[in-house]
């Protein structure tokens, strides 16, 4: 009888872990979606362009800080920050402010659309460890990928 009880007493509890485990609020998806905010995300794509990475300069990407509401990343060139307002899967960008160190054209051509596209983002969407920026007309403008810094 100890060892039915003990067996259900487990199922019980493994039940009730596995219900925990729920969806992300921020994520905008399944379990399985990284968070949109507190995420390091590394641009794919702006517009139909490909993200172009130089060895001198950092990464195209951003982060989320969910906690102040702000936005902290790199151009590709330079070092971008600003505010962001979320609700549900409505995003916007305040006004950003970056450095302004000149890069090869290519970097300052991605760098001029990157920022483009964040000045049109009306939304986001998460699949997975992808996140598509969107406009107004629910147009994808700019794609990211997680990076997990370990």
């Amino acid at each position: 009888m100890k060892q039915k009880f003990a067996l259900l007493a487990l199922l019980a509890s493994t039940m009730a872990l596995t219900g925990c485990a729920g969806l992300d609020a921020t994520s905008g998806g399944s379990a399985g979606d990284e968070p949109l905010e507190n995420t390091y995300w590394k641009l794919v794509t702006v517009g139909e362009r490909q993200a172009v990475a130089v060895t001198e300069t950092r990464e195209a990407h951003l982060v989320l800080h969910a906690e102040e509401a702000r936005l902290a990343g790199s151009t590709g060139c330079n070092r971008m920050m600003g505010g962001y307002e979320l609700d549900g899967d409505q995003l916007s960008f305040g006004q950003l402010a970056t450095t302004m160190m000149a890069c090869p054209g290519d970097v300052m051509e991605i760098e001029r659309e990157f920022l483009d596209a964040l000045g049109d983002t009306a939304g986001w969407q998460v699949e997975g460890e992808s996140l598509t920026l969107v406009d107004g007309e629910g147009e994808a403008r700019a794609r990211f990928e997680a990076v997990h810094l370990y």
